[in-house]
């Protein structure tokens, strides 16, 4: 049992006709004005559920995507995400346009019992992801207690997750987080052996914490998406126009050191001269990619690697896609990667858990986040 409080926790009275405020995690993909893959909105309906049952009126932050300085852009809004919440509820759903007006409070205020209202992405606010508390105070101004139901953003001292939890009382977790936490937390403590993790995404900078709580646990450490490019860069490798973080070189450079065998990095990866450019990729081995040219995913012998360690673990944790899975045909390592951790559930007895997947639910994983 995790030791957070949740809104199992909450006095009845202390949810009746009060303003919920809930980050959740909508950072979905979206295309052509539609949300392509709903498994997050789907995942956070257990907490609304229920704070809706007990006469709340909730009132949704999320981010969505990586909008640039803090500022509105029209690809990154959560409008897409408002018909198909409404779909899944079963009810309207107000928008929030502008979190930071006077209108904004005085519509959550108007909310009727059990009434859902779904703010704009929170990193159209400057301060979000620098903690400013200026920021979590405005957000702080939508609600009279807090709950963070957004697992795959916890680790992110931002506004809307860090900031917004001292200023609102009570501050407790949501459904989702308590049993993500639950079965992270079992996973973590008694791990069935071989224990393997798989780490992706674009950035080391966004999983170093994560890699140096796991290293000192795990057998195996699968490294993929544009991180393991910092990574090449550190092994003193040419990337061509591969996204790395110059900073991060030397964190890269000492985890190498310490990990040894147990840090594994792909031995090859698909490249392009652009994303919008798939028809001209090829694979290539890990120190060959030419200038000009950038890593979108890893290849098919890293995804037959990565997947005979997989499918051979007892025990396997994963967070962050193989590449830039959002975008055909760069997702095949990411897919590879889903088949092989549900192939390896499959076989059981084994614990299997990716980031941003309602545990305990199905067998079978949807693409991670990003």
């Amino acid at each position: 049992m995790i030791t957070k409080k949740t809104i199992e926790n909450l006095d009845p009275a202390a949810v009746l006709g009060r303003r919920a405020l809930v980050r959740v995690d909508f950072n979905v993909p979206v295309k052509d004005g539609k949300v392509a893959d709903d498994t997050r909105i789907r995942a956070a309906l257990p907490t609304i559920e229920d704070l809706k049952d007990r006469g709340a009126r909730i009132i949704l932050l999320s981010h969505l995507g990586r909008p640039k300085g803090g500022a509105p852009e029209p690809r990154y809004s959560l409008r897409p995400v408002l018909p198909v919440l409404e779909q899944l509820l079963g009810m309207p759903v107000a928008f929030i346009e502008d979190p930071g007006s006077p209108a904004a409070v005085e519509a959550t205020r108007r909310l009727p019992r059990g009434a859902v209202a779904l703010v704009e992405n929170t990193r159209f606010l400057k301060g979000e992801e620098t903690n400013d508390p200026a920021t979590a105070k405005l957000l702080a101004a939508l609600g009279d207690f807090f709950v963070n139901d957004a697992f795959g953003s916890a680790h992110r001292a931002h506004a809307s997750t860090e900031a917004v939890a001292h200023l609102l009382k009570p501050a407790v977790a949501g459904l989702l987080m308590e049993k993500e936490l639950e079965y992270l937390g079992g996973a973590l403590a008694s791990p069935k052996r071989p224990f393997v993790a798989v780490l992706g995404g674009a950035k080391i900078s966004g999983k170093i914490d994560v890699i140096q709580n796991l290293l000192p646990r795990v057998d195996r450490v699968l490294i993929g998406g544009a991180m393991a490019m910092t990574f090449y860069r550190a092994k003193g490798v040419k990337v061509g126009t591969s996204l790395v973080e110059e900073d991060r070189i030397e964190m890269a450079k000492d985890l190498l050191a310490r990990a040894g065998n147990k840090l594994v990095l792909p031995s090859g990866g698909v490249i392009a001269q652009a994303l919008e450019k798939p028809e001209a990729r090829r694979e290539v081995a890990w120190d060959a990619i030419p200038d000009g040219w950038a890593m979108y995913d890893i290849d098919t012998a890293t995804q037959r690697q990565f997947a005979g360690v997989v499918t051979g673990a007892k025990t396997v944790v994963w967070n962050g896609p193989m590449g830039v899975f959002e975008t055909p045909p760069f997702d095949q390592g990411t897919i590879a990667m889903a088949r092989a951790l549900a192939d390896a559930t499959a076989k059981g007895p084994s614990r299997s858990w990716a980031e941003g997947i309602p545990p305990r639910r199905s067998s079978r994983p949807s693409s991670p986040a990003r």
